[in-house]
């Protein structure tokens, strides 16, 4: 499935799920109450200021792409909107917790999402978390990816993959220069070994050279 979400749907899908799991009872959500996941304060990053236009076309394309879109209500007469990722993807529990996290508050470690998750699922230990991370970057195609771990941290992060590939920014050092990607340092490195192998054996030759004159 090729999907491609932009930050609108984005935050739209990611609060219909987060709604879901948290407020069961008040889910599907109308229209305003939506509006207002999506423009929460807390648990958000960015924090957004959507109208309803732009919920709504939101929710009109991701109907188009099969992630949601209006619920069968037969007792309200005010229009109601769920999401279809279960029907999509058929996700476990611990799948669709932390992939509504990434989509609420993006990049993240597994320790975050763990703590973070935890109003939508528990997670019993940081094993489960890993686990559930690995799953979803072996679908097919990728739903999450681990990006390089920035300088200074323990943990890498990781982001969801439903608005398209994540690139990786060249980091800086402290005085704002550009640091080279780990590969480009490898292969420096290799060729500085190189160059250094090809002095050595230079050195070598002009001594060989310079003790034949005296035997």
């Amino acid at each position: 499935m090729d999907i491609l979400l932009d930050d609108v749907e984005t935050r739209v899908l990611g609060s219909l799920v987060e709604k879901e799991l948290t407020t069961p009872e008040y889910y599907p959500l109308s229209l305003n109450a939506l509006v207002n996941a999506c423009n929460q304060k807390s648990n958000r990053d960015p924090v957004m200021n959507l109208d309803e236009q732009a919920v709504r076309e939101a929710l009109r394309t991701l109907d188009k792409k099969g992630l949601a879109g209006p619920a069968d209500n037969m007792v309200s007469r005010v229009s109601k909107y769920e999401h279809r990722l279960q029907e999509a993807y058929n996700f476990t529990r611990h799948e669709i917790a932390l992939l509504s996290e990434l989509l609420l508050r993006g990049p993240q470690t597994p320790g975050e999402l763990r703590s973070r998750a935890d109003r939508m699922h528990k997670f019993e230990d940081l094993g489960i978390v890993h686990s559930t991370l690995q799953r979803l970057m072996k679908r097919e195609p990728p739903l999450v990816k681990v990006l390089p771990r920035q300088p200074g941290t323990k943990e890498a992060r990781y982001v969801h993959l439903l608005s398209g590939d994540v690139e990786v920014p060249p980091q800086e050092s402290a005085d704002g220069v550009a640091v080279a990607s780990s590969g480009e340092r490898i292969a420096r490195l290799e060729g500085q070994v190189e160059n250094l192998q090809s002095e050595i054996a230079d050195l070598k030759q002009q001594f060989a050279a310079f003790r034949k004159q005296f035997e």
